[in-house]
């Protein structure tokens, strides 16, 4: 989190939801990197770097099914694209309406990937699974990648003078 968090608010995320998943350290939730000062710290670091003053909004959920299943619709809206990169998957991102989409959900899972079960719920709740590339990177290169993709695929629809907010 110390590397993800300073890029995600420089790269103007509006809201991060930090959510349990199998194969996240148990002690990971207990640990000084949720602390709420801490945390505020890194995003304004990442907000001094773009030069932009809005912080994002985190949440912390240490319970990954009961998010998705009764959380994720009003934490982000019913007509959200929803993304899931997962390698086995094939389809590029780029194949997706990312440059239409009025807003876009990320569920980048943690180093080690989602499991099965995770992935199943993702999909059955209208993620879409795309494919990265064939290298597996770790959550603190993909987010930026990932952004920066996006980013990119948005430029379309955004006017040329205002930054995108992923």
């Amino acid at each position: 989190m110390k590397k993800v968090l300073p890029a995600v608010a420089s790269l103007g995320v509006d809201r991060i939801v930090l959510v349990n998943a199998a194969r996240v350290e148990k002690s990971y939730f207990d640990s000084k990197v949720l602390d709420a000062a801490f945390v505020h710290e890194l995003l304004i670091q990442g907000l001094e770097q773009a030069r932009d003053t809005r912080l994002p909004e985190v949440l912390v959920r240490e319970r990954f099914r009961p998010f998705v299943e009764d959380e994720l619709d009003a934490v982000f809206g019913k007509e959200t694209l929803r993304l899931l990169p997962h390698p086995p998957a094939k389809q590029p991102l780029r194949a997706l309406g990312v440059g239409t989409a009025q807003r876009v959900v990320l569920a980048i899972g943690p180093d080690g990937g989602w499991v099965p079960f995770e992935t199943d719920l993702l999909e059955a709740h209208g993620f879409h699974p795309f494919s990265l590339g064939p290298r597996i990177l770790r959550v603190e290169t993909a987010v930026p990648v990932l952004l920066g993709q996006v980013t990119l695929l948005r430029e379309d629809i955004t006017a040329p003078s205002e930054p995108t907010r992923a």
